[in-house]
């Protein structure tokens, strides 16, 4: 199990260090301004799903390109049936451009958006810097809203000094699918809680030309591989910095845990492994071209629709493979939240508790079927007989995953940054997405694991010593 690290020698869980509220943050307004001149530019205009709309009465929303909330943009023209004085306009974008976007406009006071779709991640730190309006007291105006409807750990991780400053639309820990039928005939049996060697020594059994054993993410990017990568590096006893903020990318418990990594999907995973992300890996197991994928628990969404998968009934759910730890499961959120610099903060929450509600999940399951319902956010969800009956295999790994993620503890040595498959404090964004790009060039055999690891213990350190000077 993680060690059990006295509160004195953490940060508080949800809340980025001291310093970052100060000194780093203007880093990232400097870093936010940089995106404004280019995505503010190339990405202007309202994208796919945008709906008409205009003067006083609209509602302009940011929105990942994901497919729940696309489900959402075909079902907004109830919401405006419902309320006549309100129009909405869409931005959707895929989630590498809105984040860029979205961090650009509200980092600057940028006040295009009055909805900006964020996560886990942005809410507690632009909480205190001021720059989301406080939802607490609209959901307590709003009768049957119900907060405390929303699964706990996500409660907590969109929360700043006791309120929320954002709401989840879906939530999702990570898990193992792996295909029933194959591993039947291949004459293995899932344990209960799997562990990463079980992994690779299934994936090399199941491997042909014509399937992957695995499907893991490769594709550069803070939120695309370095998630699954982060919490095997913590299973296997790694950590990014020591309590001390010293980078430890290169120290060998990292350096095992990467090139196992490295050498798993190297070795078994798909084709293209170092420019494959979630979508992809998405398409490759539906489409009956993996033996097992790592990745989120709202993949569901894909595997179990019989729309889209190939492999509908035939997909098995396990725990997150472990090696040190007794979980591995990250916590993860995509929510709503509204900048302080809308001036329609009372129509933006209309919508965003609309989109949030208990009501809006019943909607998409008996319109668009209960496969298509946005998973993880509340607990009333698995109590919806319909949506019980059709998530038997995964509702109950998913809610079991999302309890035991441990952002104030995800590592077996103590560590002074909170958060499982990425570190609270701005400078991730930036930090994440160049060690990513190491690990993907690994990946695609351009240079090896040390030689990654040890440009990024580079870029690592640049940031810890700005920790080390104020602390």
């Amino acid at each position: 199990m993680p060690n059990s690290v006295p509160t004195d020698r953490r940060r508080r869980a949800g809340n980025p260090p001291r310093r970052s509220l100060r000194k780093s943050l203007r880093r990232t307004r400097c870093l936010a301004a940089l995106f404004a001149a280019v995505t503010l530019t190339v990405t202007g205009c309202a994208g796919a799903g945008e709906l008409t709309g205009g003067g006083n009465d609209s509602v302009t929303i940011a929105i990942v390109s994901n497919s729940q909330m696309q489900d959402a943009i075909s079902l907004a023209p109830q919401f405006e049936r419902e309320n006549p004085g309100i129009k909405l306009k869409f931005t959707s974008l895929s989630e590498n451009e809105a984040r860029a976007k979205i961090t650009a406009s509200v980092a600057t006071g940028g006040g295009e958006f009055d909805v900006v779709m964020i996560s886990n991640y942005e809410t507690p730190q632009w909480a205190a810097n001021g720059w989301l309006v406080d939802l607490d007291p609209y959901m307590a105006a709003t009768p049957g809203y119900d907060k405390a409807d929303f699964i706990p750990s996500l409660q907590k991780s969109l929360s700043y000094q006791g309120n929320m400053y954002s709401v989840p639309f879906y939530g999702e820990s990570s898990f193992l699918m792996y295909r029933k039928d194959l591993f039947a005939k291949a004459g293995i049996t899932m344990p209960d809680h799997p562990t990463w060697q079980q992994v690779a020594s299934w994936a090399a059994k199941l491997n042909t030309p014509d399937l992957a054993g695995i499907c893991l993410r490769g594709d550069p990017g803070w939120g695309e591989a370095l998630a699954p990568l982060t919490t095997m590096i913590n299973t296997f006893g790694g950590r990014w910095y020591d309590e001390n903020w010293n980078a430890q990318l290169t120290s060998p418990a990292d350096t095992r845990a990467v090139q196992f990594y490295v050498d798993l999907v190297r070795k078994y995973g798909e084709p293209g492994a170092a420019t494959a992300g979630f979508g992809e890996c998405a398409t490759q197991f539906s489409q009956g071209h993996a033996a097992m994928w790592y990745d989120a628990t709202s993949a569901v969404g894909v595997t179990e629709d019989p729309q889209s998968s190939k492999v509908v009934g035939e997909v098995g759910y396990a725990p997150a493979p472990v090696e040190q730890t007794a979980n591995s499961g990250w916590l993860y959120t995509w929510s709503l939240g509204i900048p302080k610099t809308s001036h329609k903060t009372d129509a933006a929450w209309k919508f965003v508790s609309w989109m949030t509600s208990k009501q809006y999940i019943r909607s998409v399951g008996q319109q668009l079927g209960w496969t298509h319902v946005p998973p993880g956010s509340r607990l009333s969800t698995y109590d919806i007989p319909e949506y019980k009956k059709i998530s038997t295999a995964y509702g109950p790994v998913t809610l079991s995953a999302m309890a035991a993620a441990d952002p104030d503890h995800p590592t077996v040595q103590p560590v002074p940054y909170t958060g499982v498959q990425f570190l609270a404090i701005p400078e991730f964004q930036d930090l994440g997405t160049r060690v990513s790009q190491q690990i993907s060039a690994a990946i695609a055999g351009q240079i090896s694991v040390p030689a990654a690891l040890a440009q990024s213990q580079q870029y690592a350190e640049v940031v810890g010593k700005t920790y080390r000077k104020d602390s």
